[in-house]
């Protein structure tokens, strides 16, 4: 089963929408293996941001993610990156398909509710900058029967 990571913003956290977002991740048939609230410094925005370091954005990004403490979020499953990021839509809120999260929750390109890693090979380095292994917990979910075939786990 491949991890992947979720960040439920400020946007998130200062709209109440902490809920909402996870239930649909639960929704899904994802398994939730690691969460704690932490609050971002501009050292962990830097190295989190550093793609974004030459964008004229950059400050804006690491101001809005310093406003409250963030949700960060291990969700697990098949594919766990791609689906989480079905799920989560555009990056502009205006621009992502309704059904989505971004697109029924937001209307910005920056306060749009969650970040989740962009491919598997991101979660995995994003995973170990905001969680100690011993955060990440593995557990059989009771439904794990009813959510994938007998031959896809």
């Amino acid at each position: 089963m491949e991890k992947t990571l979720v960040i439920l913003k400020p946007s998130c956290v200062q709209r109440t929408l902490m809920g909402e977002v996870i239930s649909r991740f639960e929704k899904k048939g994802l398994r939730l293996a690691g969460m704690k609230m932490i609050q971002l410094t501009d050292t962990l925005l830097n190295e989190h941001y550093a793609h974004l370091k030459d964008k004229p954005y950059f400050q804006r990004v690491k101001t809005s993610m310093e406003v409250c403490p963030v949700v960060v979020q291990c969700w697990e499953g098949i594919d766990a990156a791609t689906v989480v990021r079905n799920l989560v839509g555009a990056t502009n809120g205006r621009e992502a398909a309704i059904g989505t999260i971004r697109g029924d929750l937001s209307i910005s390109s920056q306060e749009n509710i969650v970040h989740a890693s962009d491919s598997s090979e991101s979660a995995r380095v994003e995973l170990k900058r905001f969680f100690k292994d011993e955060e990440i917990f593995d557990y059989k979910l009771s439904t794990l029967s009813h959510l994938y075939a007998c031959d896809e786990i």
